[in-house]
């Protein structure tokens, strides 16, 4: 069964990104199609970028880079549960991609944004670019959650029957990608 790794890439107090976690997270087990790990990147607590040598050389000297290299290679597919702030994605999860370069490679990824007035949908425009060079396959179609409808008075994820069926298309398209980027993958290891 292939690895997904649902990466939470708000690192924020007061953040929104583990309610959104934790809606979809349920979703992703129940469809049973991946073994579902959850990296938060608050709790990875990887500093700004320190690595003294190029990402795509692979020659990491610290522990946390090691750390985040075997999670990240690992994994078959990603999730990234992202906000959008000022109109782009989160220094965090930037930082966490920049760390690594082959561990991406030909492996697909999908989105579930959330924002206040494009529900997160400039943040997963601008990120694509930068996935698509690290060889990752975006999943066209993101969940994206309209905050100002989708949390009560008092700032409880509400979630919808719509976000709950987009959540399980995305994770089907995430599944049909995963198997033949695993056999790009071994061919361009052999």
């Amino acid at each position: 069964m292939p690895c997904l790794n649902v990466i939470i890439a708000s690192t924020r107090p007061g953040r929104v990104g583990a309610q959104v976690a934790d809606w979809f997270l349920p979703i992703a087990r129940d469809h049973g199609g991946f073994d579902v790990t959850v990296v938060d990147l608050a709790q990875l607590e990887l500093p700004f970028l320190d690595e003294p040598e190029p990402a795509f050389e692979g020659r990491y000297v610290h522990e946390h880079t090691k750390r985040w290299s075997v999670i990240t290679d690992a994994a078959d597919a990603f999730v990234f549960v992202m906000p959008e702030y000022n109109n782009g994605y989160s220094a965090p999860l930037k930082n966490a991609i920049d760390y690594l370069y082959e561990e991406w490679a030909y492996k697909p990824v999908a989105f579930v944004s959330y924002g206040m007035s494009s529900s997160g949908l400039r943040a997963v425009n601008m990120i694509k670019q930068v996935v698509t060079n690290l060889r990752m396959m975006p999943v066209s179609d993101p969940v994206s959650i309209p905050l100002r409808q989708a949390l009560d008075a008092d700032g409880r994820l509400v979630p919808t029957a719509h976000m709950d069926q987009a959540a399980k298309e995305l994770l089907d398209e995430l599944l049909r990608l995963s198997a033949p980027l695993s056999a790009l993958r071994a061919g361009a290891a052999a």
